[in-house]
Parts: C-alpha cells; structure tokens; sequence
C-alpha cells in the first residue's frame, strides 16, 4: 500500500499500479476506489493544517516542489501523472513550479478519434496489415465472424464435478453451466483474444442469484475459454483474485494451488469486463487518464499535471452533476463519481472495440480533415500540464513511442530472484528493469502494423542483427566466439538465448523475457532460479556452470547461498527445478527439459503432471504430447482435473511408460534368413 505523506505534505503516494490484464472483483474495485477518496480527504485535511508551510515531495521516480499549496486542493500522484479533482487552474503558478502549459488544441478527448476506417484510405497497406492482426480482435462483439469457440452443442467439458454446455439459441452464443441442482446459462455478448485462447464477456440470464445481482446486470468474464489449438474449452485463468484463510492477502487465483480456484458451480467469480477493456479496446485517452490513472501514470515520459474536475465538466459534465467543487463534496459522493468513471464500459465510451490505429497515434480526426496537420505522437490537451520542459518534442521520440506500447504492456507479476516477471503482458515494465531499453524502442524488433502469429518469425539470424546493430563490436565473428564462448552460429553463440531467455509464461508456450540481463546474474544463480547456461546443458550440475562462469567471466557467487539452494550439488539443475517451491521454476523446468529433448528425465516429467498449479499441469501436458507424440486423452487425463480425478490417468501413463522402457531394453533376437539368399 502507499502512505499519507506528512503534515507538510500534500501528494498521497498511490497503491502499487494494478497489474495489466488483472482484472479485479466488485468488491476489489470498491476496496481501491475508497482507497484514493480517502486518500484524497486525508490530503485535504493536511493541506488545512499546513497551508503556510513550503516543503518538497519526494517520489521515487520524479520531484514535485509545492509552495504555499491551496488548502482546498485535492491530489493524487501515479508515477510521474498527478491526477487533480480540483482545477489546475484554481492554482497559481507559485503553487505549482515549472510548469508549462500543453497546447490549447488536444489529441485525446472523445472529439479527436475517427475511427479505424478513417485511415484505411491513405494508409492502405498498413490497414490491411491490422485487419488481420490480433490486436485488432483483441476485442470484439461476439458474431459469427469473431467467435472462435465450438458453440455446435456437441463440445463440453467436465469440471468441478458439473457440467459445461456451450451452444446456440436465437442466434446468441450460450454457455450453460450445470452441477446437481444448480444451473446457469450466460449469453455471450463479447469476444477477448484471438489466437490462442478465447473468453467471452456476457451476463447470466439464469441462475439461483436474485434478479438485481450484478450477474444480470453488468457484462463480465466468464468462467470457461475456448483454447484453439487444442480445440477444448478449458477453465480461464489469471483473471480472478481470491484471498487467504484469513481473506488478508488477495492473490490471482493461479498463485494458489488448483484447489483454491473458484468453483464456477456454486461460487462462480464476478470480474466486470469495464476493469479490463482499457487496453483491449480503443478509449479515447484523456478518458483513460480519468478511469485508470494508476497505469497510465506508471511510465508516462514526462512529469505531469492533468486536471480531472476540468475534463470532466467539459467532456463528461453528466459525472459531476453539479456545480459544487469537489473538496466541498462529501466522500460518498465523490467514491460513487470515482467509481463511475472505473465502470466506463467500450461500447459506451470507446473509439471501437480491439485495438486500432488510434490507440497508438491518438486521436487524428484533424489529420484526416487536413493531411498538413501532421499527427503528433504525444498527448495533447488543454486540461494537461508537463512540469519542467522548456521544449516539447511531439515527434516519435524514443520515450513518445515506448509510452504508447508502455500504457498496456505494464504493470506488477510475479517476479523471479532477479526481477523480471513470471509471466507475460508487461513486457514493457520488464524492458525497464534490464539493459538497453533507455536506447531501445519496441518498434526496433516488433512491426507495430503485422502481427506475430502464433510463432515468433524472424530467424536466430535476424534476431542477433537487432543486438549487433547497437552493439557494433559483434559484427566480427571471431568477438562473437571470443565473447560467448560457444562455436558460431550455434545456440549457445545465439544473443538472446543468453540475454533474453526463455523464462516468461506464455498463452501457450514459455517465452522471452523482455527483462534483458546478463547469464552471470547472482540472484538468479544464487536462488537457483533459470540460468541460461543449465537452460541448454540440462544434464550438467551447478558446479560445472560455476566453473565455466568463473572461468570465462572471472564470475564468483555466494558459497553461503548456493548450499541453502543446491542440496543436490550433483544432481543436473534443470532436474531441480522440478522439485522448485516456486511454481514459475518448475513451469520453467519442465518446458526447459522439453525443449531439450531430455528423454532421461521422462519419470519426473510425468510426476509434474500432478503440480498441484493448473497452469503448470496444462503447459507440462502440452510438452509431453510433443515430446512422446501421445495424447493423454487416451489415458483419460485433463490438466484441469482434480487430484483424485487425475490419479487413475497417470497410473495408467506411468504403466505405459515403463513397458516401453523394457521393450526399448528387451534385447531383439536377429531375424532368420532362408540358407540359400545371399
């Protein structure tokens, strides 16, 4: 949580950012709404007691000096944004020092957007290029052109002891949960995704809750997603938070063992869909400045002021609905206009559903009226103020454009030893923690108009070239070998299997990190969390990566911490990895030992599949079905089994294995052969 600042303070530190893509329940939302309105009275009530004082506050990322401040501000900082309920221009610039004005014109309220179409005209090829891309169907209405999931009536799935019916009625998709007495139908308004997996956003239209349950009323995600490869639907994860026994810690379910999940029977979770569609959809930013200020804050290039009560009465008068100021509001009506703004659902307020050109290049109606009015690529309005710059560059600067990627891919995960997240969608936030991003743009390796697919394209080739084109040293193949160790054009010799491996949890598959670091890293070798040398030599133990590491880069680590986190100095590290407490290692192991084709490791491989983590079970059942060219349908297993359920499964697999092993063993008599054949 963050703090009141002191007496002689006026800024309330917000809560941590809440994660990108973690969607939080009503009463989470609620919980988080309280917590600025309460932060913004304490900081009323502080400013009353020190409204002669002149002090400074400290922000971890950025300074703001206050003089003489207004007694009746109301304020509240995210990262380098500050957020005003009252307006910025009740304060004079003593108030408030080096601030400068952005322009009057603006590029992110409602009037500036023109929608996708707009652009199609002149900017032919790159339209086409997004009229595929996933980010467009990131999301969309549910129609027959957008719902990949099998609605024919004949695909289920067993969960929980009940029954997941997934069908059409009057030309509406319906998915029907039913267990003993309890039934529940949902009909499917909107689509999320579009490559891997997909979940569906609806309300319920039958169930045992009263008629005035927010089930009816509010569109939310629904408990089961259709994954496309596998053709199944499966439980959705990383979507809803469940606390403690003592309900003190709130978690993403998928940081709990499977048997803490939600039961969608009896106890189905309630996300509204208005919690996550900021970045899946198109809103008009200045909105977004309003309804999420914590992320849009988290990254934003420049120290800024933007006055909230301002926006609102010109854009969206109906929120204040009446001429008070808001320090003269009482609290609950000021939570009940804060949660307004967080229930803002897209097809209300946003440009278009998914993600289109105007999520990245703002609002450009007035480029479309005039081509001379050349876009900007960076926010624009007269409710907003940038602290400290004499010069603003509009242009795609390396920080403009980082931020446009930066505002959805952000946010807080799970992290390992050395930082980075666990798993994916903040790629950008991880980019920050390592090397090179402060010369690095994301549109230097990803096409921002032509989507990856389902794999990533460019070869290990191509891939090197974008690190050797900063790092120039590295176009003589002898530095490459002299600098890796590992013959050219191996993997070893490969930049980002080294500096970029593959630790983050994918939609389907175990991806790069974005957190570029160096092999030699202590915390991670110290934690016996990956190494990138052990991600390929699988078979080796730690002490031969020691070795090597010192020998090569004179790297030594702490004797103390390696024996707390090797007990086995023998045993190969990727083996160990299995047997991690922390479920992002195992996961980790297990696509590692995959990935090598490490055939020695097959018994332990099969025990993962009984991780008491879901998503764990599901990547290690993906692998194994690669590796052996099996399906585990055939024994009867599903990764999203209960424990009891999935017990007969693997017995069954377990038995298949050992009697391929002694056949492989089982010497083979030579054929015989006619005595008269040459």
């Amino acid at each position: 949580m963050g703090k009141l600042m002191s007496e002689s303070e006026n800024h309330y530190d917000a809560p941590e950012p809440r994660k990108r893509d973690e969607p939080i329940g009503s009463s989470k939302l609620r919980l988080r709404i309280r917590v600025i309105v309460v932060a913004l009275v304490a900081v009323l009530m502080l400013n009353l007691i020190a409204a002669s004082s002149v002090k400074m506050a400290t922000d971890p990322i950025e300074t703001h000096k206050f003089s003489k401040p207004n007694a009746q501000s109301l304020s509240y900082r995210f990262g380098r944004l500050t957020a005003w309920w009252t307006p910025i221009s009740d304060h004079p610039p003593s108030t408030i020092t080096a601030i400068n004005t952005s322009v009057e014109k603006s590029n992110i309220h409602p009037d500036d957007y023109s929608g996708p179409e707009s652009c199609s005209e002149c900017h032919a090829q790159n339209y086409a290029s997004w009229a595929t891309h996933s980010h467009r169907f990131m999301n969309a209405y549910a129609n027959e052109s957008t719902v990949k999931g099998d609605f024919s009536g004949n695909s289920t799935i067993n969960y929980f002891d009940g029954l997941g019916e997934f069908y059409r009625e009057d030309d509406e998709f319906r998915m029907r949960l039913t267990r003993d007495s309890i039934k529940r139908v949902y009909t499917i308004n909107q689509t999320i995704g579009s490559r891997f997996t997909q979940y569906y956003v609806g309300k319920m239209i039958q169930g045992p809750e009263p008629a005035d349950h927010d089930f009816y009323k509010t569109d939310h995600v629904l408990p089961f997603g259709y994954w496309m490869d596998e053709r199944q639907w499966v439980p959705i994860v990383h979507v809803h938070q469940i606390g403690d026994d003592d309900a003190l810690t709130q978690k993403d379910e998928d940081q709990w063992p499977s048997d803490r999940r939600l039961d969608p029977f009896s106890k189905p979770g309630f996300v509204p869909y208005s919690v996550c569609n900021d970045c899946h959809t198109t809103f008009p930013l200045a909105d977004l400045f309003v309804k999420s200020p914590d992320v849009l804050g988290m990254h934003f290039p420049h120290k800024a002021h933007f006055s909230v009560s301002d926006y609102l009465t010109a854009e969206h008068p109906a929120v204040l609905g009446t001429e008070r100021r808001p320090s003269d509001i009482p609290q609950k009506e000021l939570m009940d206009m804060i949660e307004v703004t967080r229930k803002w659902e897209a097809p209300d307020k946003a440009v278009n559903l998914g993600i289109s050109c105007e999520a990245c290049h703002m609002g450009n109606k007035a480029h479309v009226m005039d081509k001379r009015n050349k876009p900007d690529f960076f926010v624009k309005s007269p409710h907003l103020r940038l602290e400290g710059l004499e010069e603003k560059d509009f242009g795609r600067t390396h920080l403009n454009v980082n931020y446009m990627c930066g505002r959805c891919h952000a946010g807080s995960r799970p992290i390992y030893a050395g930082g980075m997240a666990t798993w994916n969608s903040t790629e950008y936030t991880d980019a920050t923690r390592g090397s090179c991003y402060s010369e690095l743009k994301c549109i230097d390796c990803h096409d921002p108009h032509t989507g990856i697919g389902k794999k990533w394209k460019p070869t290990p080739t191509q891939d090197d070239q974008s690190c050797i084109r900063c790092h120039e040293q590295f176009t003589d193949p002898d530095a490459v070998q002299a600098h890796t160790h590992h013959k050219l054009d191996s993997g070893g010799s490969r930049c980002m299997n080294c500096h970029m491996p593959r630790i983050n949890e994918g939609m389907q598959d175990v991806v790069r990190t974005h957190t570029i670091f160096s092999p030699t890293n202590s915390a991670m070798i110290e934690k016996n969390h990956p190494n990138a040398c052990n991600m390929c030599h699988t078979e080796q133990p730690i002490d031969w990566t020691l070795t090597h590491l010192e020998e090569w880069y004179g790297k030594t680590f702490s004797a103390e911490k390696l024996s707390k986190s090797y007990p086995d100095r023998d045993s190969p590290v990727a083996k160990g990895w299995l047997a991690s407490r922390k479920s992002s290692v195992r996961l980790i192991g297990a696509d590692t030992l995959f990935r090598t084709k490490s055939l020695w490791a097959i018994d332990e491989l099969v025990d993962a599949l009984d991780d008491p983590f879901l998503i764990n079970r599901q990547f290690v059942g993906r692998g194994l079905e690669q590796m052996l060219n099996i399906n585990l349908e055939d024994v009867g297993y599903q990764f999203y089994m209960t424990a009891d359920e999935r017990r007969e499964a693997l017995e069954k697999l377990r038995d298949e294995i050992q009697a391929q092993k002694l056949m492989e063993e089982t010497p083979v008599a030579p054929a015989e052969t006619d005595a008269g054949s040459e």
